[in-house]
């Protein structure tokens, strides 16, 4: 089919399927599914600049994810005037301490002549760092963290709109890729996946342990909405909203959760909107056509003289502020940072299958993806369940099979993401959208 026929036509059904979901469901969850689907096509979005441009084997992604919700609740967050006072600037000083250790041990083996003098120099330089660094850092943060534990036991943000959190969001994740670049892009792309791997393990130890930080797993609640997003008991409290609800024939708590969701659809909307368009400038320019080159033969590419592996660190951490500011715009719609929710297979496999089914390389594909499979991911098991029951229509309540039938019910979401992986691999193994 002619592409330009079909791509339109794989977006028409999807949106069709949403838009289904509200008749047969409620307008809420269809509004549900297409914000968390927005979110999900950004997050697509980055880890396609790295796997579809560059090749960049990328299985991190939960932590750049996580590191984006920090950023939100960084900026927007009031500080936590107490917990300041009891040890906000000894905490600062413990930081700076651990930079000048980090730098000052750079510094000594840049300087020393490499043999045991340099080795014994540097393990006596950062073990001192490291216990003058715990020395103050400890009774800091136990003096933070009993500040009423059970409401804040955090330093808090530095109250600003949540708004500027997101490109925040974004700019810390950048900054973890290039720490990770830094040390892996130079091997192979195996390290690779081992250092992201490890790294994302390390960003979600030190959010669910560091309660100063992020309230560990007691999560941060609160998250202000941004502009101009309003509450749902401010639109319920105004005489006007009430009244035009009430005239379209509506329940204005309904309508009033209805908006709310319209709104943050427009706001994620532009945003994914601003992003197609940067990504798709970038990948027609002469810069993504070196990517590409790149990415199809690294040693030919090098030899006409491209720093193949400046490149790869360009675009990782590209990529990778992408994904935290989807990251930090999750956080913002649920209002809440909840460390503990953070795992590999709602943050990094299926952000994979969202790039591999819509079409690595393609920005449209990952988008369709990213709309597609969080689509099924939501409704697949309700629809299972409800598949399950007419089966077993006929089955004594008691009956041994159909319990176990209804029970499988909650599987169906990883059985079908396999099954659709293994139909895309098998009879387009390029996508629904592939890269032309």
């Amino acid at each position: 089919m002619n592409p330009a026929i079909k791509n339109p036509l794989l977006f028409a059904v999807v949106f069709g399927l949403i838009i289904l979901t509200g008749f047969v469901n409620s307008w809420n969850v269809a509004l549900n599914i297409l914000n968390m689907g927005l979110i999900s096509a950004i997050m697509a979005l980055g880890v396609n600049m790295q796997w579809g441009y560059a090749g960049l084997f990328n299985v991190g992604i939960m932590g750049f994810v996580a590191l984006g919700g920090l950023g939100a609740v960084l900026v927007s967050m009031p500080p936590v005037g107490e917990a300041w006072a009891a040890g906000g600037a000894r905490v600062l000083l413990a930081l700076g301490i651990a930079v000048a250790t980090i730098a000052g041990a750079v510094a000594l083996w840049k300087k020393l002549k490499p043999g045991r003098l340099r080795g014994l120099v540097l393990a006596v330089f950062l073990m001192i760092g490291f216990f003058l660094f715990r020395w103050v850092f400890d009774p800091a943060v136990a003096a933070i963290e009993a500040v009423n534990p059970a409401g804040t036991g955090y330093l808090g943000g530095l109250g600003l709109p949540v708004l500027i959190g997101w490109p925040v969001g974004g700019l810390l994740a950048a900054g973890a890729a290039w720490i990770v670049g830094k040390t892996a892009l130079g091997l192979r792309s195996d390290y690779l996946a081992i250092a992201t791997l490890g790294i994302a393990e390390i960003i979600i130890a030190v959010l669910k342990n560091e309660d100063w930080l992020s309230r560990g797993v007691k999560n941060v609640v609160g998250i202000p909405r941004p502009w101009p997003v309003p509450y749902e008991i401010d639109l319920q409290n105004s005489a006007a909203f009430v009244a035009r609800a009430q005239a379209w024939g509506m329940d204005p708590v309904t309508t009033s959760s209805l908006a709310v969701k319209l709104l943050y659809s427009v706001l994620f909307a532009i945003v994914l909107l601003l992003l197609i368009w940067l990504v798709q400038k970038a990948l027609h320019s002469p810069w993504g056509r070196m990517m590409r080159a790149i990415r199809d033969n690294e040693v030919a590419a090098e030899a006409m003289g491209k720093d193949v592996t400046g490149r790869h660190l360009q675009v990782f951490i590209l990529g990778s502020a992408v994904v935290g500011l989807a990251g930090a715009m999750m956080t913002t719609l649920d209002g809440q940072l909840t460390p503990g929710t953070y795992n590999p297979l709602r943050f990094t496999f299926l952000v994979w299958v969202m790039v591999i089914v819509g079409g690595s390389g393609n920005n449209w594909g990952s988008v369709l993806g990213g709309f597609l499979i969080w689509f099924l991911w939501v409704q697949v098991e309700p629809i299972g369940l409800w598949l399950m029951d007419l089966i077993t229509s006929g089955m004594a309540d008691d009956n041994a099979l159909k319990a176990h039938l209804v029970k499988s019910a909650a599987h169906m979401r990883l059985l079908t993401m396999g099954v659709i992986l293994l139909l895309v691999l098998r009879f387009s193994p390029r996508g629904l959208i592939p890269e032309r």
